[in-house]
């Protein structure tokens, strides 16, 4: 007797930052990063996804898409091109979260009419709050009883918005009170490591909303996938890499029956967490930082009960029951 096919499948990635540029590391200056090859290993991800039979439904980039390298070298623009080339290539839709490279290079009005706005059209896709307005949260359903939600985890935060902005101003405010150091991106010496600059949180506003969708997919008896750039739950990431509010986005999650797993980038070396709710948390690890022999992209395959990860490269096989 044969298995059931999937209800639906999809392809997830993260965090390719890519740039024209050689080779170098991080901020700390000890983690290898493979500015140039990134855009390859990208399409060798496209390449294995266009032969997915059956086809896959859609494709989550969890954000970083290009390197914040291109915003001082000019090449902001050009490098966005590239990867959004290679992206179109997919007979799928893709759909995108916003990672703080993206807000190096862009500022939020200029990446709300490029094509890394995947957000559709009409104020009920996200948060319909006047406040709110350029968030970028949005839901959809793939199929019956399922849901896919995504969260803009910049959507308070200093990167990307004006400084004479409202919500430039209520970032900035909370960021230093919550950080002393003169770097804004220096978490030393904070019992709350995760307020650096290069983080961001969720405003009340979207918070709200998040909670009325979750109501309704309870309502409706849905399943629930949530994904975002940062990652919501310790225990599936370092501490500084979390989003700022972290929390908060947990006990909404927490507050309903109908989310089974959360989606991030954001921190390179990946990381899995089952919380005590049933969530499962999963950090993928970053294209960036991935040597030429390897990759690092998964086809997720939905069925009633689970999901299975086959990984490529860095990201391992997983089976995630429901």
């Amino acid at each position: 007797m044969e298995a059931a096919p999937p209800l639906f499948s999809f392809g997830v990635i993260a965090d390719v930052q890519y740039a024209d540029a050689e080779d170098g590391y991080d901020f700390s200056g000890c983690r290898r990063r493979y500015y140039r090859q990134s855009l390859a290993l990208l399409q060798n991800a496209v390449e294995a996804w266009a032969t997915e039979r059956p086809p896959l439904s859609f494709v989550l980039q969890l954000g970083d898409s290009i390197d914040g390298l291109n915003a001082r070298r000019g090449e902001a623009e050009g490098a966005l091109a590239q990867v959004l080339a290679v992206l179109r290539r997919l007979p799928v839709p893709v759909h995108h979260a916003w990672g703080n490279h993206e807000l190096y290079n862009f500022s939020r009005a200029r990446l709300a009419r490029s094509g890394l706005s995947s957000r559709p059209a009409g104020a009920a896709a996200g948060p319909p709050a006047a406040d709110c307005r350029d968030c970028q949260a949005y839901h959809f359903s793939p199929a019956p009883r399922f849901r896919v939600v995504l969260l803009d985890a910049y959507d308070l935060s200093t990167l990307g918005r004006e400084p004479d902005s409202p919500r430039y101003k209520e970032a900035l405010r909370l960021l230093r009170e919550k950080n002393p150091n003169d770097n804004l991106n220096n978490p030393a010496g904070l019992q709350e490591p995760q307020f650096v600059e290069f983080n961001g949180g969720f405003s009340q506003a979207q918070l709200d909303w998040f909670n009325e969708v979750l109501r309704l997919s309870d309502e409706n008896q849905e399943k629930v996938v949530v994904t975002g750039h940062l990652p919501i739950h310790p225990d599936a990431s370092d501490i500084v890499s979390l989003a700022w509010n972290y929390q908060e986005a947990l006990s909404v999650i927490h507050s309903h029956q109908c989310v089974v797993c959360f989606l991030a980038g954001h921190m390179h070396d990946g990381g899995y967490f089952l919380d005590s709710h049933g969530v499962h948390h999963l950090t993928l690890e970053g294209v960036i930082e991935t040597p030429s022999d390897s990759n690092a992209f998964g086809t997720i395959y939905v069925y009633k009960d689970k999901m299975i990860l086959k990984g490529r490269g860095r990201i391992s096989d997983r089976v995630m029951h429901f």
